[in-house]
């Protein structure tokens, strides 16, 4: 359940996983609804994208919550510069501050706009324009930033799984592989 010096646990594998596939549905549903001007579909895919949106925040709520109060983070890879490890902390913190940001871009579009309630049953009224709302702007540049956060993230995973060779990937797997990292 918690982690090693050398592996993470399974409530902090079970989060990462889940936030992992979760932003990824995130991501793709919130581009295609940017993309869609009918207002049907678009209210079809917004119906999913919140509450997706919630359960991302309450997991790196929870996750957070895990780190600081109950468990502790795996040591750093032995032997990788300090530039390395220090870009790998720099990106982690980088996605919590997105993700935060989203969040409240998020929710500040669908208080201002009102689209919280045509979204779920208060409302007939079609979708408003999102971009005439301030928050809008930077949940677009959040999108954008978050993907290629996760582009850095998953190329420094595979880096370290198919160049490096140091079982780094299985430290955040459930179950032990490879070399074990870190010792």
């Amino acid at each position: 359940m918690k982690s090693t010096p050398t592996q993470y646990g399974s409530v902090a594998v079970t989060i990462h996983w889940l936030s992992a596939l979760f932003i990824l549905a995130m991501l793709g549903s919130g581009f295609r609804a940017s993309s869609m001007t009918q207002s049907a579909a678009k209210e079809a895919i917004l119906m999913f994208h919140v509450p997706l949106g919630v359960a991302i925040l309450l997991l790196t709520l929870l996750r957070l919550f895990w780190w600081w109060g109950v468990d502790q983070k795996p040591r750093p890879v032995d032997g990788d510069p300090v530039w390395q490890t220090f870009t790998a902390k720099a990106i982690h913190v980088l996605f919590y501050v997105v993700i935060l940001g989203m969040a409240a871009s998020g929710i500040g579009m669908l208080a201002l706009s009102g689209a919280g309630g045509v979204l779920f049953g208060a409302g007939t009224e079609p979708l408003p324009d999102f971009t005439e709302f301030l928050p809008r702007m930077p949940h677009g540049l959040g999108a954008r930033l978050m993907l290629a956060l996760f582009a850095l993230h998953a190329g420094a995973a595979l880096y370290h799984h198919f160049i490096k060779r140091d079982g780094l990937i299985w430290r955040m797997w459930l179950g032990s592989k490879g070399k074990g990292t870190g010792s």
